[in-house]
């Protein structure tokens, strides 16, 4: 294993976290957004947005080991590899006099849940701060295995 693995898995997952971080934040600034894009004359609300993560896999060098049977490739990190829409169906709200409102006078509102999306916040936010410290301990560690060799 490299000494450098620990920087790069630590970074990949900053990387990540933020982006997680950005998306919520989008999230909650429209969670009152009846009009998002407008499809065929129609206006259709903001739809929550979604970070999916998989882990980061060097490809050939994990499948050349576990073909030969040999040790375990070490993890390479944390990867975005999409951003979904959330399927779940927007939110009717009664209220004729809004332009947005249909036959019924229901607007639809986004599929946000505030509550959720601080939640996943603050999640988001304890995962940056756990690999920061991660970061800054591997750095320690390596200052100190510098510092052996004076």
């Amino acid at each position: 294993m490299k000494i450098s693995n620990s920087f790069d898995i630590s970074s990949s997952a900053l990387t990540a976290q933020r982006l997680r971080m950005d998306v919520i934040s989008s999230n909650i600034a429209n969670a009152e957004t009846s009009r998002a894009s407008v499809v065929d004359g129609k206006a259709v609300p903001y739809r929550r947005k979604m970070v999916v993560l998989s882990s980061q896999q060097n490809s050939f060098d994990h499948a050349l080991n576990r073909a030969m049977g040999g040790q375990k490739t070490p993890g390479q990190g944390v990867k975005v590899t999409a951003i979904e829409g959330d399927p779940s169906a927007f939110k009717p709200v009664y209220n004729p006099t809004h332009p947005d409102a249909d036959s019924q006078g229901y607007v639809y509102m986004p599929n946000v849940d505030i509550v959720k999306e601080m939640v996943d916040m603050i999640s988001a936010s304890r995962s940056y701060e756990a690999n920061v410290t991660a970061l800054n301990a591997s750095k320690a560690m390596v200052t100190k295995a510098l510092q052996i060799g004076k």
